[in-house]
């Protein structure tokens, strides 16, 4: 370092570094300000950018800026959880672990096989994603990786906790069409692949917050069809968040869990920053989500991620990608609680 006006070399003893964990504008920018990891062995949680927003490809498709967004604003989320008296990263080894290269961004079938390929090498370590998208197809590969024949589970189909404004299992009977726009594994499809590719049981899938005017009258006949417990926002409002994470805890049980959350699940004054805006109708505001979450303590959760992060889209205070930090937090901690 350079020497200061008084012609000290300032030092990082322990107080500064300990001064450094309150700071959020200076030092590098990483997800809560975790130090930097390569090695799936130096860590029990990997947070994961993966900024791919070719998968959905009609809307603005600036999702790949998202784990960008969230490194920018997260060391301020380096947190003591209040409500479960812990903080993560003094119980286990989190580390940033950077961006999945992605050196075939703009083919999005083939950036599907890129992702997983990528993310078996967690898996091998047993150390357990927290993803940062990125659009919502990234969802498919990363479930092939951590739960797919190959994996740790065996091929152990795990249940999935979905948080959305849609029910991306979208198919045949409401398209009229198997692709999107030449997309095959596409972030409308990818809730209908995983159970097609026997990655999850279908008995174990909770689909909660689904809202706004239906692009066609079937649709939601995939979800049903497959056996998905879906649970619209008006259900959702009716039944209450107790009542919610009752269902949702009965239906994964003892079975390995994943949790993938759509920021535009989130009403739109809370997350203006996402892709398919669904105004007109309330959405989840962040204190329903975050209970809701809370309440998934003690599951057995082996991975997470937040979608579809539009930052050039969100409001000057960086709400959307403060909440999405918000988001996971609680996914971390999660995962660390069960990890203890």
């Amino acid at each position: 370092m350079a020497p200061n006006r008084s012609g000290t070399t300032p030092e990082l003893d322990e107080a500064a570094k300990t001064q450094l964990a309150w700071t959020c504008w200076w030092g590098i920018p990483t997800c809560f300000r975790c130090q930097i990891e390569t090695d799936p062995d130096k860590a029990d949680i990997a947070i994961v950018g993966v900024p791919h927003s070719s998968g959905n490809g009609t809307t603005e498709r600036d999702q790949h800026l998202g784990p960008r967004a969230v490194r920018n604003v997260s060391p301020e989320y380096q947190r003591y959880h209040r409500e479960f008296g812990f903080a993560p990263w003094e119980r286990c080894r989190i580390a940033d672990f950077g961006d999945v290269p992605l050196p075939r961004a703009m083919d999005n079938d083939d950036t599907m096989h890129d992702i997983a390929h990528w993310y078996r090498r967690l898996d091998a370590a047993r150390t357990r994603p927290v993803s940062v998208g990125g659009d919502h197809s990234i969802t498919l590969p990363i479930l092939r990786a951590i739960a797919g024949p190959d994996s740790t589970l065996a091929g152990e189909p795990v249940a999935v906790i979905h948080f959305d404004a849609h029910h991306d299992t979208y198919g045949l009977d409401e398209l009229g069409a198997e692709h999107y726009l030449g997309n095959d594994e596409w972030a409308g499809a990818w809730g209908r692949l995983m159970a097609e590719e026997g990655l999850v049981d279908p008995a174990r899938v909770t689909q909660i917050g689904m809202r706004g005017h239906k692009t066609g009258a079937n649709e939601g006949i995939e979800s049903a069809r497959l056996g998905y417990r879906v649970i619209e926002k008006e259900e959702f409002d009716q039944l209450g968040v107790d009542a919610v994470v009752a269902e949702v805890r009965k239906r994964v049980g003892e079975a390995p869990a994943y949790i993938t959350f759509d920021l535009d699940v989130l009403d739109t004054t809370e997350a203006p920053g996402v892709a398919n805006l669904e105004a007109g109708y309330p959405g989840m505001r962040m204190i329903e989500a975050m209970r809701t979450l809370q309440g998934l303590r003690g599951l057995d959760i082996v991975g997470t991620d937040v979608v579809c992060l539009m930052p050039t889209k969100d409001h000057p205070n960086n709400i959307t990608s403060i909440n999405a930090s918000v988001i996971l937090f609680e996914q971390i901690c999660l995962i660390a609680d069960c990890l203890k």
